[in-house]
């Protein structure tokens, strides 16, 4: 899990197709490599990928075709700068909201404007995301735990403004122009919120054997 408070920026160093995917290295010259050990996750513009090798500064993961066709990972190119972030530890200050990595969809950079010190920013995400959105709701977006300023359904836009820290931290100064493709995770809550609404009713689930007599009999009353 993670916090989408990025802690580095990244470069893609190498892209080398394997056996039908690819692995990449990623070059993290600022990344504390202290505590990284194979097998550990990084979030990278947001999608969870387990590192398979280190050296040095840089580290590998390998990335399926599934992930390459569901992220906009499939678009990125050697020199590219990238989000990073461990996993969350039991410990950490959570500063953002929880992230899981997984991403959802691919939103579309749209508009682009200064306000005052801070960028507004419109994004354009899959329809079928919409739902999980909401005023002054929090959204993933390559990675960064973001606030959503306003929302409009009927254009599938998210609205945010970025203050300059943000945009300075992270890739959205060298990366996000308008056109530009982004890794798009939902509110996980709003997920499991709408699998709870929609589940089936309680009494169509399966019954529970263990009753309050049976309690009473083995001691538990």
């Amino acid at each position: 899990m993670f916090t989408g408070i990025i802690e580095t920026l990244g470069k893609i160093k190498a892209i080398q197709p394997i056996g039908g995917d690819v692995q990449l290295v990623i070059d993290a010259s600022e990344l504390d490599f202290s505590d990284v050990k194979l097998g550990d996750s990084i979030a990278s513009n947001g999608i969870c990928l387990t590192v398979v090798s280190v050296s040095g500064h840089s580290y590998a993961v390998d990335v399926s075709r599934e992930t390459m066709s569901k992220t906009a990972l499939q678009n990125w190119r050697v020199g590219d700068t990238i989000n990073l972030e461990k996993a969350m530890l039991p410990t950490t200050r959570f500063g953002g909201h929880i992230v899981a990595g997984h991403v959802d969809g691919v939103g579309r950079v749209q508009k682009i404007n200064q306000d005052a010190r801070s960028v507004y920013i419109e994004i354009e995400i899959p329809q079928e995301l919409m739902r999980y959105t909401a005023h002054k709701g929090s959204i993933t977006l390559d990675g960064i735990s973001l606030t959503t300023n306003a929302i409009v359904p009927e254009r599938n836009l998210v609205c945010l403004n970025i203050i300059p820290h943000t945009a300075e931290r992270t890739n959205i100064a060298k990366h996000w122009q308008v056109g530009a493709l982004v890794n798009v995770e939902v509110d996980l809550v709003a997920r499991y919120l709408e699998r709870l609404l929609l589940s089936p009713k309680a009494d169509s689930e399966p019954k529970s054997n263990i009753t309050e007599a049976f309690l009473a009999k083995n001691g538990f009353m």
